[in-house]
């Protein structure tokens, strides 16, 4: 698994990040990653097209209307979700996506690899990986 240990230090280098699939909810993990993310002093960006903005900062419909080039994608989708969001990172300038547990599938990592980003799934959380 070193690839996948590369990747994770790499992500958290350096952001800016988006977490796709933020949402109000404070129990739901999409919620829950983003506080994470921003109260580990992290630039990071709600990206959910069902909300205008989550725990008071604007949310963004999609990865292309950040503000600003997202190099890091953390996502917390359906996994029929994630293989449309990893398509969207790449057109929008990803390098690399963290599947969060339970938002990966067969399909979504290959896309992603054959658009050339790297990719964490299959086991690690960036809840985890934070501490």
């Amino acid at each position: 698994m070193p690839g996948v240990r590369d990747a994770i230090r790499d992500f958290l280098a350096a952001g800016p990040y988006a977490v796709v699939g933020a949402s109000n909810d404070r129990a739901k993990f999409g919620n829950r990653v983003l506080r994470h993310v921003r109260a580990a002093g992290r630039v990071v960006y709600a990206v959910n097209p069902g909300a205008e903005e989550v725990e008071g900062e604007p949310c963004y419909p999609e990865l292309a209307a950040c503000p600003e080039p997202v190099p890091h994608v953390s996502i917390v989708t359906p996994p029929a979700v994630t293989e449309v969001v990893v398509v969207q990172a790449a057109e929008a300038g990803a390098r690399i996506v963290w599947m969060q547990p339970g938002a990966e599938s067969p399909a979504a990592v290959a896309a992603a690899e054959a658009r050339g980003l790297r990719v964490v799934a299959g086991g690690p959380c960036v809840l985890v990986e934070l501490r």
